[in-house]
């Protein structure tokens, strides 16, 4: 490839402002005269360590050491080659490059013709909205309340019906099938070649910078046979677990707003009508679940060095709208701002929400939000009967580990006072409770402060949770070696037995985190469940889960293995008996006997003691 004359080099840089791009990636801050800081893009970080001066058109970050000017930041944000990173700077300034040779500019190649591809064919689409082929989606949209302005400005677009419309116009652009294949554009199959996305609804997803990387396409015809909605596949410029649709408008208004807040929603439309009703900071995950690398691009773009930010998770009331909330606790802590979830009336998603009760409603959502730790708490003990003794005093045990993992010295005591006002119960029994909960297991980092990369130690000398970590007793030993047995031989065990040795909380909050990512396996007999589940639990256990998963299981042979991990299974269950067994034995004290309540804790007790003896002999 011919080279850019070095004064053209040179010029493309002086007429770009360093601070402009590093800009669009991470919220920058006056550090004094002449210089910018915020939160690296290159490595996690609590506090503010890299540097940009603008006029020297450098950057530095005294935490990991990288440095360098428009150009390096680029290549490694970007992973474009020098030429491109040039190339793309000058087009962007409207400078007109020359190269060595005095020839024309060449063809970009490799990642910038990916994003070339991308941006043709979200102008493909835009422009098949208008097509008479486009009255389903024309007519999608109106009946969402958006119209021709609000399709224009988040760019929607259409896909053709036929077979190769897009191939056609792109081919006709001068782009190879080989670049669209490796865009996500076309797939390949019997028939040859053909469009991905067809007769759908189509949504640019741009990154952070406002460049096309790939799309979101919603089915619209009956005969369909594809997912709902189909996103592009990984590629080279989109990897789906670190994309947040909306971003690219949104990051403006996170940086202006007071205090910074992220508005994090479910699906496309979600965000459109979040920001026509005023909430121009909300973004969307691609066809994924919100996940770590999300929360390191929001963390730049807020400047999330403090607790004064917020990020507000909006969720639909239904069970897997729940569930998706309580994963989002379980990365919560890598944030620094303030956690919350807003929860629409009548389960409405933002969308409807709108249609149905106006901007205003949406608006509304953010005085209805609760903070995402009392959120986790009464989803908790939302699975107790809490008219109840026995059901106050479970509800107890399940919810302080939650309670003791706040490690922040202000806000723990008031969620210790929430959490007995929920309960009913004396202040003092909840505190005692956290603290024994607290004593059990983590030494893990704040809940307040985000988690070091796997294998590093942040400043304050706190590394995750291992086995050596561990408490050393009876019971930490069976959970500890159940939970071993269960990752190792768990798709050799009766999944009836294990699925209960595992249905009640260990006394060990780390332990308890990773019980809960294998209980929650969906199928432990399929190749690949470890994985997924090890992967799953929360920091600062994740670690503790590999760890478990890799050290060998004390026994002689695998049949040996087998049977120790049932055994085990059997032992965490009579444990869980005994424990309900000696709560109902008091419970026996204070009811009446000839009541309706005494007569049903007795009869519990006979088949509490049925089971013991069915499981002691089996």
């Amino acid at each position: 490839m011919p080279r850019i004359r070095q004064a053209d080099v040179d010029e493309v840089k002086a007429r770009i402002n360093i601070a402009d791009i590093v800009g669009e990636r991470v919220a920058l801050k006056s550090a004094g005269v002449g210089s910018l800081k915020g939160l690296c893009p290159f490595h996690d970080e609590k506090s503010p360590s890299f540097h940009v001066r603008p006029q020297v058109g450098y950057y530095h970050c005294f935490g990991c050491g990288e440095s360098g000017d428009v150009y390096s930041f680029l290549r490694e944000m970007d992973h474009v080659s020098f030429t491109e990173a040039v190339e793309r700077l000058a087009g962007r300034v409207g400078y007109t490059l020359h190269y060595e040779d005095g020839g024309a500019a060449p063809e970009t190649s490799g990642r910038s013709r990916l994003y070339a591809a991308n941006t043709a064919a979200a102008e493909f689409f835009r422009s098949q909205l208008l097509s008479a082929d486009a009255e389903a989606g024309r007519r999608f949209l109106g009946e969402r309340g958006f119209d021709a302005g609000a399709a224009a400005h988040f760019g929607v677009g259409f896909a053709p019906r036929g077979w190769d419309g897009m191939l056609k116009a792109l081919t006709a652009q001068g782009f190879t099938r080989e670049e669209l294949s490796t865009a996500g554009l076309v797939s390949t199959g019997q028939r040859g070649v053909y469009d991905r996305f067809r007769g759908r609804l189509v949504w640019p997803i741009r990154d952070v910078s406002g460049q096309t990387i790939g799309f979101g396409a919603r089915k619209l015809f009956d005969d369909d046979q594809g997912p709902k909605y189909l996103n592009t596949p990984e590629t080279p410029i989109y990897k789906k677990a670190q994309v947040l649709y909306g971003l690219d408008l949104a990051k403006r208004d996170i940086a202006r707003s007071d205090p910074r807040r992220v508005v994090v929603v479910e699906g496309y439309t979600d965000v459109m009508a979040c920001h026509l009703a005023g909430l121009t900071t909300a973004v969307a995950t691609c066809g994924t679940a919100f996940g770590a690398d999300h929360i390191k691009v929001l963390r730049r773009v807020m400047g999330d060095d403090n607790a004064s930010g917020e990020v507000v998770f909006t969720f639909d009331g239904d069970e897997a709208g729940q569930k998706a909330a309580l994963r989002a606790f379980t990365e919560d802590d890598r944030f620094n701002a303030q956690t919350f979830v807003a929860v629409a009336p009548d389960s409405l998603d933002p969308c409807d929400l709108r249609l149905q009760r106006g901007d205003a409603a949406v608006r509304g959502l953010m005085d209805a939000k609760v903070p995402m730790f009392e959120f986790a708490i009464d989803r908790k003990l939302g699975g107790f009967d809490l008219s109840t003794v026995e059901g106050r005093v479970g509800a107890l045990r399940a919810a302080s580990p939650i309670v003791a993992e706040i490690r922040d010295r202000l806000l723990r005591p008031g969620y210790e006072r929430v959490l007995a006002r929920r309960l009913g119960m004396d202040p003092t029994e909840v505190h005692t409770e956290v603290e024994r909960a607290a004593r059990g297991g983590s030494s893990g980092p704040s809940r307040r402060e985000p988690h070091p990369p796997a294998g590093e130690v942040p400043a304050s000398g706190i590394t995750q949770v291992t086995l050596a970590s561990l408490p050393r007793s009876a019971d930490v030993a069976v959970e500890r070696d159940a939970l071993m047995g269960a990752l190792q031989y768990g798709h050799q065990v009766d999944q009836a037995l294990l699925s209960q040795a595992l249905s009640a909380p260990f006394r060990t909050p780390g332990l308890d985190a990773v019980r809960e990512a294998v209980a929650a396996a969906p199928d432990r007999t399929r190749a690949g469940w470890v994985t997924e589940a090890v992967n799953s639990v929360r920091e600062p256990y994740r670690s503790l889960g590999g760890e478990l998963l890799m050290t060998p299981f004390p026994a002689r042979d695998e049949e040996g293995a087998v049977a120790s991990t049932t055994d085990l299974a059997r032992r965490l269950i009579l444990r869980q008996l005994e424990r309900e067994k000696q709560e109902l034995l008091g419970a026996v004290q204070r009811v009446p006997a000839d009541s309706d309540g005494g007569r049903a804790l007795r009869v519990r007790l006979r088949d509490i003691d049925v089971e013991r003896q069915r499981f002691a002999e089996s």
